[in-house]
């Protein structure tokens, strides 16, 4: 999804490292809108020693709700031992001492001279008291550390662990013992939403007393995937990388660049690293020539690292005819990459941690809805998902410069389009996409948004990539040559891994009464004609899953009976397909009777699979509609998948941007049914938030940073 940035002020004492913008330095396309100003809520707030408190911020005048977190009085910005810690997520948790006050500062990354601040109050609080010892502040993936609780003014010395305010963690988080063994998860956390979202996040580690619950006490834990660290000699592909020259200075500010080397491809005798134009060609402002590191300068605290290739070809993004791709290459240096292409934690071998290993040698298959696959990248290591859909026509939006300059909108077609929940975030642009079952390449990762990630078609990459001199000489993926390759081994490894525990999650939403009101209506005035139909047993009222913020008339069906033509819509109202064996009402059911019935049927799922005669359906609706659509207001993309209100069918799915106003989707489209996606603006690039800092705390403080239980999972 987008690379990385790494941010050095000229005076500071430390050092961030962000996420970033990922384009070109030249000057054309639109002036990124304003920040006109910045407010934190809450504004004034008091807290006892070891307390903890989550800020938001309102950057007003733009869509980008981007901001660095800072402590005003606290040194590193991020946080002190006097004056309280502050995560990337706006978590802050005061100090065991209690200075005067501390001040909160939000700076939006969009106008970094805008800022907003609150005020917190420390006092005294409860006589017993909680702290944590041991440990360490950054665990890498599918690693473990042992933390300590100490309870002192109370007889009884228990407590109760939690990481991100819930008890022995959860699948995002990582898991923690009653003994206080704190097992990462096997990706990096990904903020889903709030000022940050796309970014990799910390998670907050807690134990508080069970005798005074009002007394803990936190710690700051930040998961290190091992594909952000130099590698050396022969490196792995999958790894934190970048362009050189990828780097600017806005305000007194240095600030630098860098995304992931995804793959090694061979072309006319020649070897070389597949990444993202945006990630190792400064989107088309680079030079032939240009030297490419290992890892990335945001890695390496913005000091240039070795050279790993030179910059070979890549497709102009702004001039380039369609289809259009995010795509470079780079010539590899003799002995800087392991020529088999091996990349991190892609091996067969279940191991932990996870066994290196190469994709399948060649040119990849093509996508299909619901195929299961995964990605080694520099942000978020080795994640497991889902294809959500395909062919889908998308609009990117890129910033030219490292962190700085314009905007411009490149509009892509047949894209690959994966569900997030923790798949990707800012940093691992440039990762090749494969298949879980067989480790073959299927795209490659170059934007999305908190709720998707998008990557090129390999075969679109391939063709892109020719030889300008032989056009027929184009690139193929370096690898695993036997006939059906090998597993990702590592997305069946027991342990939390955020995208796959949610990949089959279907969010159930409510809504309100008057629509729910007219699917009633609705419903009556068709009973006859719906339970006419074998296999309706019973008809109920609830939310439709294809687009959340609409009602929908349940048909309670059984399940494994052919259909006989179930409407899609009914008078304007969808309809949502309830499978099941023998339910235990009949005919008219009550929102709540539906709600009671759906517990005992079969569980609804974000992605069903869909047959090729859906897709082919599908694929002359998308043709006849995508560009009407991607015209109006609010859209950013349309494309092919699965239906969640009718399993087994597809449906036209329509990515809006949150936030933005536009006209009502209509159920059904030319007699396919359509399918909402809402997310934050589709981006390749785009810094959000403070993702680490570069400096080490100081000695006197042995336990990791303190910071806040009461973030929410992200």
């Amino acid at each position: 999804m987008r690379r990385t940035l790494s941010l050095i002020a000229s005076l500071a004492i430390c050092t961030y490292l962000i996420s970033c913008s990922g384009t070109s330095n030249g000057s054309s396309g639109t002036p990124p809108p304003t920040t006109s100003s910045v407010t934190v809520a809450p504004a004034t707030v008091s807290l006892n020693k070891g307390g903890s408190q989550t800020f938001t911020a309102t950057v007003n005048g733009t869509m980008d709700q981007s901001v660095f977190w800072e402590i005003v009085e606290a040194t590193p910005k991020s946080g002190d031992s006097t004056h309280g810690f502050i995560s990337n997520g706006g978590v802050y948790v005061a100090p065991t001492t209690v200075p005067a006050n501390a001040t909160i500062k939000a700076v939006s990354l969009a106008d970094t001279t805008k800022s907003g601040t609150a005020t917190v109050t420390i006092q005294a609080g409860p006589a017993t008291s909680v702290l944590i010892t041991g440990g360490s502040s950054s665990v890498s993936t599918f690693g473990s550390t042992q933390f300590i609780a100490t309870v002192t003014g109370n007889l009884n010395t228990a407590v109760t662990w939690q990481v991100n305010g819930v008890n022995n963690g959860g699948p995002q988080t990582g898991a923690i013992s009653a003994t206080g063994l704190f097992k990462a998860p096997n990706s990096v956390p990904v903020l889903a939403s709030g000022n940050n979202s796309g970014q990799t996040s910390q998670v907050v580690v807690t134990a508080i007393s069970q005798a005074d619950t009002t007394a803990m006490d936190s710690v700051l834990v930040t998961i290190v995937p091992p594909q952000q660290n130099a590698q050396g000699a022969s490196s792995p592909l999958g790894v934190s990388g970048g362009n050189a020259k990828d780097s600017s200075t806005v305000s007194g500010q240095t600030l630098c660049c860098g995304g992931t080397l995804g793959a090694l491809v061979s072309r006319g005798g020649g070897l070389y690293i597949l990444s993202n134009n945006h990630a190792i060609a400064r989107s088309d402002s680079a030079t032939a020539g240009d030297p490419i590191v290992q890892p990335g300068l945001i890695d390496n605290n913005c000091a240039v690292p070795p050279t790993v290739a030179t910059l070979s070809q890549f497709f102009n993004m702004e001039t380039g005819p369609a289809p259009k791709i995010d795509a470079a290459l780079a010539l590899i240096n003799t002995g800087a990459v392991d020529t088999a292409g091996t990349i991190l934690q892609l091996g067969g071998t279940a191991s932990n941690p996870p066994a290196n290993g190469p994709p399948h040698a060649g040119s990849g298959v093509a996508p299909t809805v619901g195929r299961a696959v995964a990605k080694s990248g520099r942000s978020t290591g080795l994640t497991c998902s889902s294809i959500f859909a395909t062919q889908a026509n998308i609009n990117v939006e890129y910033q030219k410069g490292c962190g700085t300059g314009s905007t411009f909108n490149v509009s892509f077609t047949n894209q690959v389009d994966i569900t997030n929940n923790g798949f990707s975030a800012e940093g691992d642009s440039g990762s090749l996409i494969v298949t879980q079952d067989t480790s073959d390449p299927v795209a490659l990762l170059f934007a999305g948004s908190g709720s998707d990630t998008v990557g090129n078609p390999i075969s679109d990459v391939l063709n892109g990539l020719a030889d300008p001199a032989n056009p027929q000489s184009k690139p193929v993926i370096v690898g695993d040559s036997s006939p059906t390759g090998h597993t990702v081994a590592a997305c069946s490894l027991p342990g939390p891994q955020s995208a796959t525990a949610a990949r089959l999650a279907v969010q159930r939403a409510a809504v309100s009464a008057e629509p729910m009101q007219s699917a009633l209506t609705v419903r009556d005035a068709r009973l006859a004609e719906l339970m006419s139909h074998p296999e309706v047993q019973a008809v109920g009222v609830g939310a439709s899953y294809d687009n959340s913020n609409e009602p929908a008339i349940l048909l309670f069906v059984t399940k494994g009976q052919p259909r006989s033509n179930l409407p899609a819509q009914i008078d304007g109202i969808r309809t949502r397909i309830v499978e099941g064996t023998l339910f235990s009402r009949r005919g008219a059911i009550t929102a709540a009777e539906s709600t009671a019935l759906e517990e005992g049927a079969v569980p609804p799922q974000l992605i069903y699979p869909i047959s090729d005669a859906e897709v082919a359906r599908a694929k002359i609706v998308l043709a006849e509609h995508a560009d009407e659509w991607m015209k109006k207001a609010g859209v950013q993309g349309v494309g092919i998948g699965s239906s969640a209100d009718a399993p087994g069918e597809a449906a036209l799915v329509i990515f809006l941007i949150r936030g933005v106003a536009h006209e009502p989707i209509p159920p059904v489209i030319d007699g396919l049914r359509t399918r909402v996606r809402e997310s934050s603006r589709f981006r390749a690039g785009f810094g959000d938030a403070p993702a680490k800092s570069g400096c080490s705390m100081p000695a006197a403080r042995k336990t990791p940073p303190r910071v806040s239980n009461s973030r929410p999972k992200p």
